[in-house]
């Protein structure tokens, strides 16, 4: 597939070659103004945190836990966005004076977001629970925590529900009423914006012990994890998501944060070599492997240690569990491709595999590795006695969080993007969801006469315009 030529009033408006200037426009850059700023790296879009719909009243919020000595409990994810978004904004309150702890629940006994056993346990000491990276679809929750004297922030980035969680305050930009340009930021992005809400606030009270110096120094010395966290969630390198990403990678390669230094060098890179790159495919899947194979706070402890020796421990347990995770999820491989095989798929439009030895933990690899190899949208399901959990991968022609809505009723929870979703579902439920599923796909993907992935051509390129040199 060759991109249409962009308009011309774009192409004159431009003074590079018009070949960068298709290749810019085809990128999502519509005016000058934004190439200028692209190509220059000035398009750092400092905006005002409070853009995002419901910064104040969660601002508010939580400086008054502060100032009341409350206990704050951060809620997050056990991926590596959730986990770097529950680091960051767990030390950004504990630089603010804050009373905070973690929280990150296990993916095969809790499973992904909100609980209702967790909220019980968390509102024993906390007043104030604040999730990152997850939540959108926490409405029972949230109402429980509410009826147990706990207020709720949520954060996220994750799509919006039919319903908003009736929680004291929702930031997520993927909210219809926010109006702020922060639609591309991953989980930890988010709980950054409100680390920076939340540090100013405080450092602008009178007699504060923080100034705003400290909270420069303190917003800086987080941005590495904002940038593992967006790389590795695999959000869009442009505009605000790439200016933070690159003041992050700088942050990085100064390799400060103990646990990072020791996880560089475990995965053999060094201090100013380290890109995306490197974080897609060496530092984001060590990370991923606790969450993945073990529990979550494993990573989280290595990202918060000041101490080298906890961070040679940490690392090797890091390094042991992405081993086993790869040799697991060649063996799940395999297995899914052979109940494929074993299966009348031809016509499918989307394919389920489900099994009790597939893991919770790797369910998600799997799946995208059969989506690229098959271009279907694909499920994989531990199936447990009770409940199975399962992580989906799809296609751009099919938004498998709104085919996930559409069956909701069959699910006891689920979330995530158009191409990405997680959920758990009653095992007896397993054949009615599956059936169901597949009749949305097949009709959201029966005008699509064969489904194949395309090659996207920016532009053509005459012979005359060809560079030999």
């Amino acid at each position: 597939m060759i991109h249409p030529p962009a308009p011309s009033s774009f192409i004159d408006s431009v003074p590079e070659h018009h070949l960068l200037a298709q290749v810019l426009y085809n990128r999502g850059l519509r005016s000058a103004a934004e190439v200028n700023a692209f190509l220059t790296m000035d398009d750092a879009i400092q905006e005002n945190p409070y853009k995002l719909k419901d910064m104040t009243p969660a601002v508010v919020r939580i400086v008054r836990a502060i100032e009341q000595d409350e206990t704050i409990c951060v809620y997050g994810d056990f991926d590596a966005d959730g986990v770097t978004a529950t680091a960051l904004l767990v030390s950004a309150l504990q630089s603010a004076g804050g009373r905070v702890g973690p929280y990150i629940p296990d993916r095969v006994d809790e499973g992904y977001g909100l609980n209702l056993d967790a909220i019980e346990r968390i509102a024993q000491k906390a007043t104030l629970i604040v999730t990152v990276d997850c939540g959108m679809r926490s409405v029972d929750e949230v109402l429980r925590a509410q009826a147990l004297g706990v207020d709720m922030i949520i954060t996220d980035h994750h799509s919006v529900g039919p319903e908003l969680p009736p929680a004291l305050a929702v930031i997520n930009p993927r909210r219809k009423d926010c109006t702020s340009n922060f639609e591309r930021l991953a989980g930890v992005g988010v709980a950054y914006r409100l680390a920076q809400a939340v540090l100013r606030a405080v450092a602008g009270r009178r007699g504060s012990a923080l100034s705003a110096d400290q909270v420069q120094e303190i917003e800086t010395s987080l941005l590495d994890l904002v940038a593992i966290g967006t790389v590795a969630d695999m959000m869009p390198l442009l505009g605000e998501n790439r200016e933070l990403v690159q003041r992050g990678l700088a942050q990085l390669n100064r390799a400060e944060r103990v646990g990072m230094r020791e996880l560089m060098a475990r995965a053999d890179l060094s201090p100013g070599n380290v890109n995306a790159g490197a974080i897609s495919f060496r530092l984001a899947p060590r990370i991923n492997a606790a969450g993945r194979l073990a529990h979550a706070k494993l990573a989280y402890q290595l990202l918060r240690t000041t101490d080298p020796v906890q961070a040679y421990t940490f690392t090797s347990e890091l390094e042991a569990l992405n081993q086993k995770r790869r040799d697991l999820t060649e063996q799940a491989q395999r297995a899914a491709e052979e109940q494929l095989a074993a299966q009348a798929t031809q016509d499918a439009h989307l394919y389920v595999i489900h099994g009790p030895t597939f893991p919770a933990g790797i369910v998600g690899l799997v799946a995208g590795r059969l989506t690229e190899q098959f271009y279907r949208p694909t499920l994989v399901i531990e199936e447990g006695p009770e409940e199975s959990r399962g992580s989906a991968r799809s296609i751009p022609e099919f938004d498998i969080s709104a085919g996930l809505d559409e069956v909701r009723e069959l699910l006891v929870r689920h979330g995530g993007h158009s191409r990405a979703a997680g959920f758990t579902v009653k095992t007896r439920q397993l054949p009615t969801f599956t059936a169901a599923l597949q009749a949305v796909a097949a009709r959201e993907l029966r005008s699509h006469a064969a489904l194949r992935p395309t090659l996207a051509i920016d532009a053509v390129v005459t012979l005359d315009e060809a560079n030999w040199g």
